[in-house]
């Protein structure tokens, strides 16, 4: 019974103490003491309790904004808004901070944050990828007009990530023209992903997919066409070799080479041969 009676006691003790720091916010807000409310909002601002430090910021926004304090105010409340992952209200935040405090000593800061928030909305591969490029642009902005900013390398590093990421898009989608039997237009696809990022660590993978789709292609083709098509994989093989002699894909592209030249029944011991 005893027991008992400790179990309710403790439950009832708790859901007061719930109820009195869920209100806490509220009566805060219902005081006239403005001093008072900047206090709490810097207190739960510097305990990490963000979404409380934003209601009373949000305030005072107006209150203080003739006053010295609206700077940190304002640069605060944006950070709140980007702790709690609401990052499309952070960019613009941070990009409202700049406009009206272009001189602060927190505008590099916001200036690369601004571009971040970017960053943190950039989606999954497969999916659209503006923020994805947006990032790009602002973090460049950013390394541009503040050379001296400490997070100079963390840009750069993330213009580095966000190109992967579209590289990586422009090869999945390239992938699928291959996959689904669209020859040519992988042949094509391949191409431009390769021209688009000439010093890809995976560029010898798309030349060897750019001779596969065109060998691919010729193989498909009606007989008239099929010599021009299998001269084509001899050219890109070609090519290959010599952007990439060194390559762990040479073999796979030497029996599309040897295959080609099967199809077009070239002699073994003539000089394209040779070379391979």
């Amino acid at each position: 019974m005893m027991g008992c009676f400790r179990l309710i006691l403790f439950i009832v003790i708790n859901v007061s103490l719930l109820s009195c720091n869920s209100n806490s916010v509220s009566k805060i807000m219902k005081s006239n003491d403005v001093e008072y409310k900047l206090r709490m909002a810097e207190q739960f601002y510097a305990n990490k309790k963000y979404s409380k430090a934003q209601l009373l910021f949000e305030e005072l926004f107006q209150v203080f904004r003739s006053d010295p304090r609206f700077e940190d105010l304002y640069y605060k409340y944006a950070y709140c808004a980007f702790h709690m992952k609401d990052y499309m209200n952070a960019e613009n935040l941070f990009k409202g901070f700049l406009e009206v405090f272009p001189k602060s000593a927190n505008a590099s800061e916001a200036d690369f944050m601004h571009a971040f928030c970017f960053y943190k909305q950039s989606p999954k591969v497969e999916l659209e990828q503006t923020n994805t490029q947006k990032t790009i642009g602002f973090m460049q902005s950013h390394i541009n007009n503040f050379p001296e900013s400490a997070r100079l390398v963390e840009a750069q590093t993330i213009i580095q990530k966000c190109y992967e990421k579209l590289e990586q898009k422009e090869f999945k989608s390239s992938e699928l023209y291959y996959n689904i039997g669209s020859y040519k237009a992988a042949a094509i696809s391949f191409s431009n992903l390769l021209n688009h990022y000439p010093d890809s660590k995976r560029g010898d993978e798309y030349k060897l997919m750019i001779i596969k789709s065109y060998f691919q292609y010729a193989l498909m083709s009606i007989e008239v066409k099929q010599k021009e098509r299998f001269e084509k994989v001899l050219e890109e093989y070609y090519d290959f070799l010599d952007r990439y002699p060194e390559s762990i894909y040479l073999k796979e592209a030497q029996k599309y080479f040897h295959l080609s030249q099967n199809n077009l029944k070239i002699k073994t011991n003539e000089p394209i041969d040779k070379k391979s």
